[in-house]
């Protein structure tokens, strides 16, 4: 499969990069090979979901986001940032200084995308009404989810609510109301805060949409740290006066973990960890269990705060959102409406996503006879290797280097064992299993020095 299906934010440092396999192991989707001593990320498998990033030692997997210089390009520069980046900052920090600060480093308007929860939460519950859904309604606020159920839980796509996330709905608000209040559309620069990869992924190359409305993606670990080193600093301009920071307990909770389940209709499941969010699609798909309306699916754990992009950790953050709700109710400050409801109409109309396709990560040709030959020599191939999984072949598994071997991306001879009783019955010498190895794990490297084999 030559097509390019997705553009991926996570990328490799061949430079960095030293062949570990950690990534490849991690891997849910089996995405990665090893090839040449480095990591290789196949653009058809993967779902940005991160877990290579997590356990690279070597901090060679990184991810690709605007630079922040990217928002002068505009008169009118909007932060869209999660309240997860707010959670990130010590609970001595309010969330107006943060957003103070966010206007001395550059953007004219600041808006906390949960804000706009509210009317997508409307949404959901209309959607909910509608006749013959497909059950249970999978969320459609994780864009690793979407991607994992497109490539490898193809029949599932149905199941997806066909309405786009929260960044998605504040983007629509914001540029309309500014674009309401006389700014010329081509000043509006639109920036999303993100917590993760998969997010960045969502935004450059939508599902069911042909383009997004956001203008750029910033590292939310990087604005973190420009923002809190100058918090840290004193630089705080107290004349600034920003947007309002109080909104519903419901809507600060929605990118946690049960927060979107405890808001819809019926019974409602919510699973973290792209691991269990697998395992729960597969009961599922095998329609073990029934009677299920909702399934809130987050590929990070505790939702949006266990994000590979946040500097803090998962449990720190869950808990200042959380003592941040308690302290908006017990002072009872008063929520300040942003003006979204009066653009409900106008963003549920707008707001709906397309068609999602299915694009199977088992689809290995374009033509179905073909890919059915293909798929049966796959079954005949795996059962001639050992099933122990070694990885030694530079694959995760020996289903996954049987597929390699009929899309001609691998040969048997990739498999150390295929290559003992090659070696055995003479049909390959000790030279061509070194090279064979050597292409796939690179030279050995000792001390700095590499060390050829001897011909």
């Amino acid at each position: 499969m030559d097509e390019r299906f997705f553009f991926h934010a996570l990328k490799v440092n061949e430079d960095i990069c030293i062949g570990c396999s950690h990534c490849m192991n991690a891997c849910p989707t089996e995405a990665i090979r090893i090839w040449n001593g480095k990591a290789n990320i196949d653009d058809n498998l993967c779902v940005d979901c991160g877990e290579c990033e997590r356990v690279c030692p070597v901090k060679a997997i990184y991810v690709e986001d605007n630079s922040f210089d990217d928002i002068y390009k505009f008169k009118y520069r909007v932060a869209l940032i999660p309240s997860v980046f707010v959670g990130q900052f010590p609970e001595n920090i309010k969330a107006s200084q943060v957003y103070s600060v966010m206007h001395q480093i550059g953007f004219t308007h600041v808006y906390e995308l949960e804000r706009a929860v509210g009317v997508l939460n409307d949404a959901i519950l209309e959607y909910q009404d509608k006749e013959g859904n497909e059950l249970p309604i999978i969320s459609s606020f994780c864009p690793a989810i979407v991607r994992l159920v497109q490539v490898k839980y193809p029949s599932l796509v149905d199941n997806i609510l066909k309405l786009v996330t929260p960044s998605d709905f504040a983007a629509a608000f914001y540029k309309k109301k500014l674009i309401d209040e006389g700014i010329p559309e081509e000043d509006i620069g639109l920036f999303y805060i993100t917590p993760c990869a998969a997010k960045i992924a969502a935004i450059k190359s939508p599902v069911g949409a042909k383009k997004s409305l956001v203008d750029g993606v910033i590292n939310l670990n990087k604005l973190f740290n420009k923002v809190y080193r100058e918090i840290k600093n004193g630089n705080t301009n107290s004349s600034i006066i920003p947007e309002p920071t109080v909104t519903h307990a419901y809507k600060l909770r929605w990118s946690l973990t049960h927060g979107e389940a405890s808001r819809v209709k019926g019974r409602t499941i919510a699973v973290d960890g792209i691991a269990n969010v697998m395992e729960f699609l597969e009961i599922i798909e095998n329609e073990e269990v029934s009677g299920i309306d909702y399934l809130e699916c987050r590929a990070c754990k505790e939702g949006c705060a266990g994000g590979i992009l946040n500097k803090e950790n998962r449990f720190l953050v869950v808990e200042r959102l959380k003592k941040r709700i308690e302290r908006n109710s017990e002072k009872k400050r008063k929520i300040i409406s942003s003006g979204i409801a009066k653009y409900k109409s106008y963003l549920e109309k707008e707001m709906k996503v397309g068609e999602i396709e299915p694009r199977s990560m088992m689809m290995l040709d374009t033509d179905m006879h073909t890919a059915m030959l293909k798929m049966e020599e796959s079954e005949r191939i795996q059962h001639r290797l050992p099933g122990i999984d070694c990885g030694a072949c530079g694959a995760p598994t020996c289903r996954a280097l049987s597929e390699d071997i009929v899309k001609g991306d691998a040969t048997l001879s990739h498999c150390v064992f295929v290559q003992k009783v090659l070696m055995k019955k003479g049909e390959i010498n000790m030279d061509t299993a070194f090279s064979i190895i050597d292409k796939i794990w690179g030279e050995k490297i000792v001390r700095g020095t590499i060390i050829k084999r001897k011909k």
